[in-house]
């Protein structure tokens, strides 16, 4: 009640005491359905919360083409339907499908299958062979219908959990060993700095006698001091993070208990590997410092040698301003710092666009799978396959603008020892609503004869164009015939095979016959052919293309929306904290400089140029560095998520770039503020009592 498009289910029997051994269902409340109860039902937990189903609530519903009442006496969770997908879906929807389980007499007999059964579940014993015992399976239930044992491995939540696991491995290793060394390569550069500047007071302390091991470790023990501090702040914000991405895990998947803990061993390797990226990033800036003789050390740094900078010498030179030639000549002098500042700039705008990426990936998996391939309003498919008469009955119903047919048969696609078990969907040569689209959107023509796989189909079966595979369909009259695979589209989503409708027809020898059908609807009619759907007991299942999409674009939202909240925080520091490092540094070291000028009758604005100038010129050379960094993370990463149910291309924008560039332009500004509100109090006086 009180919804509008039809929603389905899938209905499973259990024993009446006791529940089943193998794939046992977990009650989460109320109690089993008992014997002699045919209208008591379990139902999904994710279904019953979708619609506020509470046990002993009714629920509608055609079971075999009858109308019956049942009525909901529990909810409960089952190990099989962690991950609850509709039938021909990509992500789950638990407003339009759930899943049901009826005591096991009752459910035999609205299907008039008394002591019988259509799916089973074994659990093999130690030593067994996984292959063997599926071999002997399909050919012991063969003369029965059966349609082909498949692993655990394969079995739908089974595989997509999988899956989500070996991502969230390589995605836990290779993106914080990037984070990592970016810091170390940022404390790098800010020690170096530190250093620099105390020059005079290492040569005095080594002068008194201090060895290079006290003094260096000393300085390594700074570094170390930081790490930990950014270990506490990476503890918490890890387990913020850690509880926020479990709260999403419980909203995709249904676990019966699923808390995050804060793990002392995963915090003890945490801090290992702080510990080892500040040790190793603050090693390189202490031993050049401390191996510098006292003697050397004691004495200022000369000054730098005059010459003309490379951008003086060209016909632009004589234009420039004397404080353009200054801020020119500085960043030419100390080639090695101002490169450092440039890679640490560039290393903020590249960790933006990584993040930002995500975003428009997952917006053009969307518009790929949903406006240039899938045109349709409504996807419907049939309990059975029907004749083609059926679709005179669809064009008949209230709203249908247009509708075109597709046959789908389960087959296992064999090339050597490779199988793969897949759906293999008949279409009209070109067609109209339901494109078949690569990840550039491009849509692709059917061939006459021979199979269009996907990509990744093509890479688990190790297969390529011209090649033939066997197709062992598991319907029907189960023929096995040898298929050429004309072709292989890149496309974005699951493992595919299509086939031109005629072709698959042939291939199976029948007459015009149709799964489903993809529907163009009137949009104003909606609602009463939603109506008619729900009424007719050969239709078993309906996918609302739009609301799909809604779903699909939530989810990926909620999945992407704190990574990039938090790569753009990351980036912003990074960007403040180099350009204000390197303010820092340069005013430190510049200071008698530009108090020397102010005293000579520069304005503030103008020593503010001086100093802020070259800071702007190196945020400027580092954002067309950042974006080729960024590419260049972008290509890693995604490479981590190219799997069997997804394929995220690596595509990055110019309109991302640009808010990239922008971000990190106004964390420099900032930070260059920041150090500005220092030149108020340079210290005039004591450079007019100055000897020199």
């Amino acid at each position: 009640p009180g919804l509008s498009e039809p929603a389905t289910g899938r209905l499973i029997s259990i024993p009446a005491r006791g529940g089943p051994r193998l794939n046992a269902v977990f009650l989460r409340r109320g109690r089993h359905p008992e014997a002699g109860r045919p209208d008591e039902v379990l139902a999904s937990e994710g279904f019953a919360l979708a619609h506020r189903l509470e046990p002993g609530d009714g629920l509608a519903a055609i079971v075999n083409g009858r109308r019956r009442q049942l009525r909901v006496v529990g909810l409960a969770l089952s190990p099989e339907y962690v991950y609850t997908i509709p039938p021909g879906d990509l992500i789950p929807d638990d407003r339009r499908f759930g899943i049901l389980w009826m005591e096991r007499r009752a459910l035999a007999s609205a299907f008039d299958m008394q002591g019988g059964f259509d799916d089973v579940a074994l659990a093999l014993g130690p030593g067994a062979s996984v292959d063997e015992v599926l071999a002997g399976l399909d050919r012991l239930l063969e003369p029965y219908g059966g349609l082909g044992a498949i692993p655990r491995a394969l079995q739908v939540s089974h595989w997509t959990i999988d899956n989500e696991f070996k991502q969230l491995q390589q995605f836990g290793l290779i993106v914080p060993a990037i984070f990592l060394c970016v810091a170390a390569f940022l404390l790098n550069v800010a020690l170096t700095r530190a250093l620099a500047l105390q020059r005079p007071q290492i040569a005095a302390l080594k002068a008194l006698g201090y060895g290079d091991g006290e003094i260096g470790w000393h300085y390594v023990k700074w570094a170390l001091a930081i790490a930990c501090f950014g270990w506490l702040l990476g503890v918490a914000g890890g387990a913020w993070l850690g509880s926020a991405m479990i709260s999403l895990y419980n909203d995709f998947f249904r676990f019966p208990v699923l808390l995050y803990r804060l793990s002392v061993d995963v915090a003890l390797l945490a801090l290992a590997l702080t510990l080892a990226a500040a040790g190793l990033g603050a090693a390189f800036a202490v031993r050049r410092a401390v191996r510098v003789p006292p003697a050397e050390a004691m004495r200022p740094e000369p000054p730098a040698r005059f010459r003309l900078s490379l951008v003086e010498r060209t016909p632009l030179g004589r234009r420039l301003t004397h404080t353009t030639r200054m801020v020119l000549r500085n960043v030419e002098r100390h080639p090695v710092r101002s490169l450092t500042s440039v890679v640490g700039m560039a290393f903020a705008v590249g960790i933006l666009l990584l993040g930002f990426v995500f975003v428009d990936a997952m917006s053009q998996v969307a518009d790929t799978q949903f406006a240039f391939g899938a045109r349709q309003d409504i996807s419907l498919g049939f309990v059975e396959p029907a004749s083609a008469r059926a679709l005179y009955e669809l064009r008949s119903l209230p709203g249908v603008l247009e509708v075109e047919p597709f046959r789908s048969v389960p087959a296992r696609l064999r090339a050597g020892h490779r199988e793969r078990r897949v759906a293999v969907v008949g279409r009209p040569a070109v067609p109209r609503l339901q494109r078949v689209v690569d990840q550039a959107g491009r849509a692709a023509t059917l061939p006459a004869e021979g199979l269009l796989i996907s990509q990744m189909l093509a890479q688990i079966l190790d297969v390529r164009a011209g090649d033939v595979v066997t197709v062992e369909v598991l319907e029907g009259r189960r023929p096995v015939r040898d298929v050429p695979v004309a072709g292989v589209v890149d496309d974005a989503m699951g493992l595919s095979a299509y086939m031109e409708l005629g072709a698959l027809h042939r291939l199976l020898r029948e007459g015009p016959s149709l799964s489903g059908a993809d529907l163009l609807v009137d949009p104003a009619r909606l609602n009463e052919l939603y109506a008619r759907l729900k009424a007719l007991p050969r239709v078993a299942g309906v996918t609302v293309l739009s609301l799909a999409l809604d779903a699909f674009r939530r989810i990926m939202s909620e999945n992407f929306e704190i990574m990039t909240l938090f790569n753009v925080g990351f980036a912003v520091i990074i960007a403040f904290g180099v350009v204000y490092n390197a303010a820092r540094v340069a005013l430190s070291e510049r200071e008698r400089e530009l108090a020397s000028l102010r005293v000579l009758g520069f304005t503030l604005a103008e020593i503010s140029l001086i100093l802020l100038g070259e800071l702007a010129l190196l945020t400027v050379l580092s954002l067309p560095a950042g974006a080729l960094v960024g590419f260049g993370l972008t290509k890693v990463v995604m490479a981590l998520f190219q799997n069997e149910l997804y394929r995220i291309p690596a595509t990055i924008t110019s309109q991302k770039v640009a808010v990239s560039f922008l971000v990190t332009v106004v964390a420099a500004f900032l930070s260059g503020l920041a150090v500005r509100r220092k030149l108020y109090h340079l210290d005039l006086v004591g450079v007019l009592k100055t000897r020199e």
